[in-house]
């Protein structure tokens, strides 16, 4: 039986409405490119690579980066989530993902945000900030540089918020203004105050411990070999990256 990853019927009929309209010359096979698109981003290959099965590495990374280029990723995670997604509960949490050397060049264009990679203790980084449905689904994602706190990825993600009823997040996220967005749409926080607090904080403790989806969430991304570890220099490239594998693994 062969080891290689193939989409079915079923999953292709869930996908096909996000793909770009073909014009001119007829595409290649979709599901075939596709499945070598995910092959290689989940076993971490060069493109070079990718097993035969799946045609042309050539066709595979033009693919790859046209559609990327183009925000096809994105938004099949945006849309599938859309349709299945349980939000009355929703939780909001960052990890780090260790970028390799042929990312990490630090250069910047003029008028570039860069790399969205930086030095901390663990080595050259990139925060990954996710916000999850009740089951630890992922909803929206956003990335920052490694050493950039919580905080911005917290205000960044906070329009695409759906409407829920709660909000769970660690310790990290206590801050009063982060608490005032939430209450302010609606969304009643269930964050642990910090220690350094002078108050303490009541919060739902029962309702805190389901926070560990939003974990376990992270842990199952990083068996994808190209986002445990960047290899892209390119942001863009990289949240496709991370899109592609949250729909694939939660979505399909």
């Amino acid at each position: 039986m062969s080891d290689l990853y193939w989409l079915t019927d079923e999953q292709m009929a869930r996908l096909s409405p996000y793909f770009p309209k073909s014009h001119g010359k007829p595409r290649v096979d979709d599901r075939r490119v596709l499945s070598g698109i995910i092959f290689v981003n989940r076993n971490g290959l060069r493109w070079r690579d990718a097993p035969r099965e799946y045609g042309p590495h050539k066709t595979l990374y033009n693919r790859w980066k046209r559609w990327g280029a183009m925000g096809v990723f994105p938004r099949m995670m945006e849309g599938l989530s859309a349709q299945k997604a349980e939000p009355q509960t929703v939780m909001i949490d960052a990890t780090y993902l260790k970028a390799h050397r042929t990312a990490s060049s630090l250069g910047v264009k003029k008028g570039n945000v860069g790399r969205l990679i930086g030095r901390t203790k663990g080595g050259m980084n990139t925060k990954l900030h996710a916000v999850t449905d009740a089951n630890g689904r992922p909803l929206s994602f956003f990335i920052t540089a490694g050493q950039i706190s919580d905080y911005p990825g917290a205000a960044a993600l906070l329009d695409d918020l759906p409407k829920a009823q709660w909000m769970l997040a660690d310790r990290g996220y206590d801050a009063e203004w982060f608490r005032d967005a939430l209450e302010q749409k609606g969304i009643k926080p269930c964050i642990p105050g910090r220690k350094s607090r002078s108050f303490p904080v009541k919060y739902d403790k029962r309702r805190y411990k389901r926070r560990n989806r939003i974990e376990i969430m992270f842990g199952r991304l990083k068996d994808w070999r190209r986002v445990a570890t960047r290899y892209d220099r390119c942001p863009t490239v990289f949240f496709s990256t991370l899109a592609l594998a949250a729909t694939v693994l939660f979505w399909l």
